[in-house]
């Protein structure tokens, strides 16, 4: 029978300990042991999953790495720097599981105005446009503060429906190593929106954006 998971569960039963500013960084050691645990078979939704949630961290990674060359506050740098480090290690995991099932993997880089083939933009809720890439990597100071606030929020929100339709999806996360990285993913960016809304909320206009 099908298993459906609800966020509470996933959260209550498969919580990490994350630090103040985001979600904690696995080691490549880690990594590789759970790795090394995926022995199952996979379903056409995990590869789904996998080959959407690639572009989607990296794009998260572009913008978040802006931090520092853009004078975002010391909080807004540390909470990227922690978040930019957690998702390439997920970004490596995701493309070596892909390849190592001959499935095609997409560009660890986010590559602006060009999405990898095999992604479905409809399938990835959250990502920025062009525009508002733009408009953020224009901005400087608390002004980048603020709308990466604003930006990052909804994209980590499209994060969570995406392992939710992955686990709502025929034969979905029955693989032990999908269920166990996308339920961590869940908790990770749960905690993160948390942060940034507090974060948000301390600016003038932080509830209604620039």
């Amino acid at each position: 029978m099908k298993r459906l998971y609800s966020p509470t569960l996933l959260l209550s039963a498969f919580a990490v300990s994350l630090g103040s500013c985001g979600g904690a960084a696995r080691s490549a050691a880690d990594l590789e042991a759970l790795a090394a645990l995926n022995r199952q078979g996979h379903s056409p939704a995990d590869v789904h999953f996998m080959t959407n949630m690639i572009p989607h961290h990296a794009q998260a990674v572009l913008f978040a790495g802006w931090a520092e060359s853009h004078q975002a506050s010391s909080a807004i740098q540390i909470f990227c720097a922690r978040m930019v480090v957690a998702q390439r290690d997920e970004i490596v995991t995701m493309r070596s599981w892909l390849l190592e099932r001959d499935e095609p993997a997409p560009p660890a880089e986010y590559s602006r105005m060009r999405m990898p083939a095999g992604a479905d933009h409809q399938a990835m809720p959250g990502m920025l446009t062009e525009a508002q890439l733009n408009e953020l990597d224009h901005a400087r100071g608390s002004d980048f503060d603020r709308l990466f606030l604003k930006y990052m929020i909804p994209h980590h929100e499209g994060a969570l429906s995406m392992v939710d339709g992955l686990f709502g999806s025929y034969g979905g996360a029955q693989n032990d190593f999908i269920f166990k990285l996308a339920s961590d993913m869940y908790a990770d960016q749960t905690t993160e929106i948390e942060h940034m809304q507090l974060m948000l909320a301390t600016y003038p206009s932080g509830r209604q954006g620039p």
